[in-house]
């Protein structure tokens, strides 16, 4: 006999559903146990070791028209993968368990807090830098890196006032990337 079931879960209970009309002409029978349930009737069996142990006492069941309804109550609220307990084959002995590695969070976040620390310090340097260059030098330079920063949209910084002079600066955005205007975005 070719009979369907299905189940559901709330944290507190498994609902199995057997879809079997007319139950009571067909003989059914329920057997519950901590870790195991079967149902058989006439042509019928299903029989299934359980994904973790249930309450018999508080497990029931009821027979309806077109399905018998077996509620199993869970001794654990822990939520079910499966209905059915998985088999495991046994391992070989001598498979070691993958080793535990323990994070030190504390440690990382310092790690992570020293890196960008030092990335700031170096874009604090190089701002120095170009502070420097800029004070120290003649009017020409300053209009050189003025001109070629504003019409590069700071992909360009030129110290060099006679190639500046004579065009506009091209626009040229670090290798693999695209400049668009704010305005075409």
């Amino acid at each position: 006999m070719s009979v369907r079931h299905d189940w559901y879960q709330s944290d507190a209970k498994v609902v199995v559903t057997v879809l079997l009309k007319n139950a009571k002409e067909k003989n059914y029978k329920v057997t519950i146990e901590p870790q195991h349930f079967n149902m058989t009737a006439d042509g019928y069996e299903l029989d299934l070791r359980l994904y973790a142990p249930i309450n018999v006492e508080r497990s029931s069941y009821k027979d309806y028209p077109s399905k018998v309804e077996i509620t199993l109550a869970k001794q654990e609220g822990i939520r079910w993968e499966s209905l059915e307990t998985k088999t495991v084959t046994a391992a070989p002995a001598l498979i070691a368990p993958p080793p535990i590695h323990k994070k030190n969070w504390d440690s990382l976040a310092k790690e992570v807090e020293k890196k960008e620390e030092e990335e700031a310090q170096s874009e604090e340097a190089l701002q120095r830098l170009f502070k420097k260059i800029y004070s120290s030098s003649s009017p020409e330079v300053q209009k050189a890196m003025n001109k070629s920063f504003s019409e590069s949209g700071g992909t360009v910084l030129s110290t060099n006032w006679n190639e500046v002079s004579k065009q506009q600066v091209e626009v040229k955005p670090p290798e693999g990337t695209e400049f668009k205007k704010w305005d075409e975005v």
